[in-house]
């Protein structure tokens, strides 16, 4: 399917192109002063801000977020969009969260940022009521459907263990830059929903992962496509009865944000803020089996923020 009749199939969903900020382009001499530039660090993690006053710090540490994007490519950022709550309750991404990442990419010169999930309950109504399809399209971004069938593409995962094949949205497969946006919260199956676990909403079948030991597909997902960027929201966090939550009683405040490439290392991180070991979390030692990514982080740079509570 060409990405212009993917699109233009996405208007039941509300395909989002309004009032971007005004955002210039950096030249192509700019882009390439920045192509191979060594990050300053492994990790970022802040604490104590507001969602996207914390993003903005954590990415500026890195060197912007022209590090990850350059003029002209196609984006994807992939939150957690996966119920119809509203975000006090903690189930779905931070929307200002996610519209603070896409008006950075588009500062860095994006051409395009989409932004999708193949929800568990009703799209539209996860779309909506999260607050992100509102605040993707006052960020300028693009939001697509998740729910058809033909925009899935089989794929072959040659270190898959459990999982060997599975259909994959094409945007993953083909944007230029891969942008993970998970919320950390608690799951009844996988202990923790991080950035590994928020993979399966690129998938068509999660069925099969739940039905053929999740934790192991889910590592087998992660050694096939890593993110360029992940980025944890843990402002506010389900602490029980996870993943869709009962009430705002199952929520704590935590302000957290956790910054970097590593996806193994990230859950590892997000799983100290949680509270527990990361080695509870089964599939987080299963992907660094499969080279997917290092729970080492006290081997890792990281760069630590406080700001105002």
């Amino acid at each position: 399917m060409k990405r212009r009749d993917f699109i233009r199939s996405s208007v039941g969903l509300g395909v989002l192109s309004g009032a971007a900020l005004s955002m210039g382009r950096f030249s192509d001499l700019m882009a390439a002063e920045y192509s191979g530039m060594q990050l300053p660090y492994d990790m970022v993690a802040v604490r104590g801000g507001e969602a996207a006053e914390m993003f903005d710090k954590g990415i500026a540490s890195l060197g912007g977020m022209k590090q990850f994007v350059k003029p002209n490519q196609t984006v994807v950022v992939k939150p957690n969009i996966g119920w119809d709550s509203a975000p006090e309750r903690a189930a779905n991404t931070n929307p200002q969260l996610v519209a603070r990442i896409v008006e950075h990419c588009k500062r860095a010169g994006a051409k395009t940022v989409y932004v999708f999930d193949n929800t568990c309950a009703e799209a539209t109504r996860c779309y909506k009521m999260s607050g992100i399809e509102d605040a993707v399209k006052k960020a300028g971004g693009t939001m697509v459907s998740g729910k058809a069938a033909s925009y899935y593409q089989d794929v072959t995962l040659p270190k898959g263990i459990k999982l060997k094949n599975a259909k994959v949205h094409e945007l993953i497969l083909e944007s230029d830059v891969f942008i993970n946006v998970p919320i950390l919260k608690n799951h009844g199956g996988s202990t923790l929903s991080v950035a590994m676990k928020n993979m399966m909403g690129v998938v068509w079948d999660r069925e099969y992962w739940h039905g053929n030991d999740l934790h192991q597909c889910i590592a087998d997902f992660a050694a096939f496509r890593k993110p360029d960027l992940n980025i944890v929201d843990a402002y506010r966090v389900m602490k029980r009865n996870g993943p869709r939550g009962v009430s705002v009683a199952d929520v704590a405040t935590m302000k957290y944000q956790m910054i970097g490439k590593d996806i193994v290392a990230i859950d590892t991180a997000a799983a100290k803020v949680f509270g527990i070991d990361p080695k509870m979390v089964k599939h987080i030692g299963l992907a660094e089996k499969l080279g997917a990514g290092s729970t080492n982080i006290d081997a890792m740079k990281v760069n630590r923020i406080t700001m105002g509570a």
